[in-house]
């Protein structure tokens, strides 16, 4: 499959009420909502800024982590407290870069910035063990570079983690009216909003922006992880079976009464903790 970036395209100012909401949430981390134990270290990878979490020795490999936020909101503080946990339980190094959002950067935007830290990171860490992972948006941006990494032949991913994560925006599958009862997270209206701004006209059936109409031929081996109530879940569902027709190796982790992203939210709620122990199975079965 012969696949590859569409060009980067002029976008258009935030409006007011998500401008109030980027604010909202800069201010919670500002007060230390996200706060860790061991503050991570802020830096650059690739000319974008990036949080690294490290673990307590050498790092066993690396997790490059694509925040949430439904491309239009979000930061790498989101994943602290996962990345934290994460780092201090395999040995490995999770950095999380921001990629830019919509509206003011429309795709493929967010998934060129994300293979632009990919591809730094790749050359930083040498042949080393190297898992991307993402939550919600985050999760679509680590499917499409998978996609891409695939046709292109590298740079080369081990794995990937997808958590409830958002792989068709179409924004049609039947979860969105079967399971608006069960997800206060998210909605077909928040989608709807959400993939306006990112696409702005683009084709949402393109296999970079919704990696689950790609053609599947090679891809790394993967962990879905979705709440059975969500609105998403079809698309975890649908993928997870795509990967398995194509010979791929993929775990599918759905959990009833589990959250959008609940992992990632705090390992409390329903589901969290399960989740979590799915993830570091999976990095240990990576890193050999």
């Amino acid at each position: 499959m012969n696949i590859d970036l569409p060009p980067l395209r002029p976008g258009r100012p935030a409006p007011a009420d998500l401008a109030e909401r980027r604010g909202q949430m800069q201010a919670a981390v500002d007060a230390g909502a996200w706060k860790t134990a061991r503050p991570p270290l802020e830096t650059t990878m690739g000319g974008l800024r990036t949080l690294r979490f490290a673990p307590d020795g050498p790092p066993r490999g690396y997790v490059l982590m694509l925040h949430g936020g439904g491309f239009r909101i979000g930061q790498p503080e989101f994943e602290s407290l996962f990345a934290e946990a994460l780092a201090a339980r395999c040995g490995v190094e999770v950095v999380v870069p921001q990629y830019r959002l919509a509206p003011e950067g429309p795709f493929p935007a967010g998934l060129t910035d994300a293979l632009t830290a990919l591809t730094a990171l790749r050359a930083e860490i040498g042949d080393a063990r190297l898992i991307v992972g993402g939550d919600s948006a985050g999760g679509g941006l680590a499917a499409g570079l998978g996609v891409l990494t695939a046709a292109r032949g590298g740079p080369r991913i081990d794995g990937l983690v997808l958590l409830s994560a958002w792989l068709d925006l179409r924004v049609s599958s039947p979860c969105y009216a079967g399971n608006a009862a069960s997800d206060p997270m998210f909605s077909k209206e928040s989608a709807d909003v959400a993939a306006e701004l990112y696409l702005q006209g683009f084709d949402p059936e393109h296999p970079l922006a919704s990696p689950l109409l790609a053609q599947i031929a090679a891809y790394p081996p993967t962990l879905v992880s979705v709440g059975k109530g969500e609105v998403l879940y079809d698309d975890s569902l649908l993928f997870h079976e795509k990967l398995t027709a194509a010979g791929v190796s993929s775990r599918l982790s759905a959990i009833d009464g589990m959250e959008h992203v609940a992992v990632i939210r705090s390992l409390d709620l329903t589901g969290a903790a399960e989740t979590f122990e799915e993830v570091v199975g999976f990095v240990e079965r990576i890193l050999g």
